[in-house]
């Protein structure tokens, strides 16, 4: 290795294999990325097999070849996936691999002036459809993290500067402490401490307010806060986004209410087109409008195409401690921008946050409040001018957040 950055990405590999997946010797690891990330990929496969990994896959993808299956692939295949394709994911459920999937956009105007009917078909449902529910219900260990590129720091920099990427993102993910673990042991305590107190309340709503938004969502009594990280199938802890500053749950799909509006432009995930200014619409907790300047007519078909996309699947919280916010970016990527402020997210819920979740069926979960969809798009709504609070059965409104600062004091 010759670039500045070298230790950094070798200091990052050790995080995301020890600390986000957690790998188990002899287990097999998976890991996703397009093909610019290379340079991360390789040090993480690097990493999984001093660890004692069995096996590490790699899967990459290519957004150049995305485009021109959106232009020419023949309609009828758009977003299809093949039967060994869905099979290898089923067998997952299985043979339990660590899943690590990498984020970073190298090419964020690749698929402008696209039919966005041909971009919205190319959404892998199928493929969704296997991943989620594997996903959702914490099955194998899994996590989602960050690969600076030229391409993602030109979008969020202003200039091709990937040594200057990586020092924003070591500061989000805490690489320059002295001890990057046990700071990271650190940080997951407070947001294990701070779900704490929000369950030990059993609020029946939350609402958002600020410039632009007054959104209440319902809570399910049988769901629960969740944050910082968690176990999968086999009781191995895993953190599944790094970096993480949010705790969240997944709201009762029927129930709500307001407006919202978001405070930082977006990419829907896996059509690479960006939105900007959002402007939703909710009742009955469906999203009955959605306004944007730039963007919207994918949203809306997005949220036409795919089943249960109007109804929310997560509210959360994020607060001005936030270690991504220190670093005073937009980046393009929601694994980051959803860390810069609360959000909520249309689609899917997650079982794992429900009493039992992982025992019920589809129907009980829907029927408990759970959102159930192929998609899941987070979007921020938060800011320093956002008000949360939570909503007690009889109505008292209880401050969670005020001035950007996390103010709930244990009950």
């Amino acid at each position: 290795m010759s670039e500045p950055y070298d230790h950094l990405i070798e200091a990052y590999a050790r995080l995301v294999v020890r600390v986000g997946v957690n790998v188990q010797p002899g287990q097999r690891v998976i890991v996703r990325g397009m093909v610019e990330h290379a340079p991360v990929v390789r040090a993480i496969t690097a990493e999984c097999y001093r660890v004692g990994a069995s096996k590490v896959t790699v899967e990459y993808g290519d957004q150049h070849v995305a485009r021109a299956a959106a232009e020419l692939q023949p309609e009828e295949m758009l977003g299809k996936s093949l039967p060994h394709e869905l099979e290898g994911v089923r067998a997952w459920k299985e043979d339990r691999p660590a899943l690590i999937s990498l984020t970073g956009n190298p090419n964020p105007r690749m698929m402008e002036g696209l039919d966005p009917d041909r971009l919205v078909k190319m959404q892998p449902v199928e493929m969704m459809r296997e991943v989620m529910p594997i996903v959702a219900t914490n099955t194998i260990a899994w996590t989602v993290v960050g690969a600076p590129n030229a391409g993602w720091a030109e979008s969020v920099l202003g200039t091709a500067d990937v040594a200057r990427l990586w020092e924003a993102v070591a500061i989000a993910t805490r690489l320059h402490e002295a001890d990057p673990v046990q700071s990271w042991r650190d940080h997951l305590e407070k947001l294990h401490v701070r779900r704490e107190m929000l369950n030990s309340r059993h609020f029946d709503r939350i609402r958002y307010r600020g410039p632009g938004t007054d959104l209440t969502v319902g809570l399910p009594p049988t769901a629960r806060w969740m944050g910082g990280s968690t176990t999968n199938a086999d009781g191995t802890e895993f953190v599944p986004n790094l970096p993480t500053e949010e705790v969240f749950i997944s709201p009762d799909w029927r129930r709500a209410d307001g407006v919202a509006r978001t405070t930082a432009p977006f990419y829907v995930p896996g059509l690479n087109v960006l939105v900007e200014g959002l402007e939703l619409e909710l009742a009955d907790g469906t999203v009955k409008g959605a306004k944007a300047t730039r963007g919207e007519e994918v949203v809306q078909k997005q949220m036409d195409s795919v089943p249960n996309a109007r109804h929310l699947g997560e509210v959360a919280i994020v607060d001005g401690d936030s270690a991504v916010r220190r670093t005073n970016l937009t980046y393009g990527d929601m694994l980051y921008d959803e860390n810069i402020g609360s959000h909520v997210a249309w689609g899917s819920g997650f079982p794992v946050g429900f009493e039992r979740g992982l025992e019920m069926t589809a129907d009980e979960l829907r029927e408990a409040g759970m959102n159930s969809s192929p998609t899941h798009v987070d979007v921020v709504v938060g800011s320093p001018d956002v008000e949360i609070d939570g909503i007690q059965a009889d109505g008292t409104s209880v401050p969670v957040t005020r001035g950007d600062v996390f103010v709930l004091a244990e009950a």
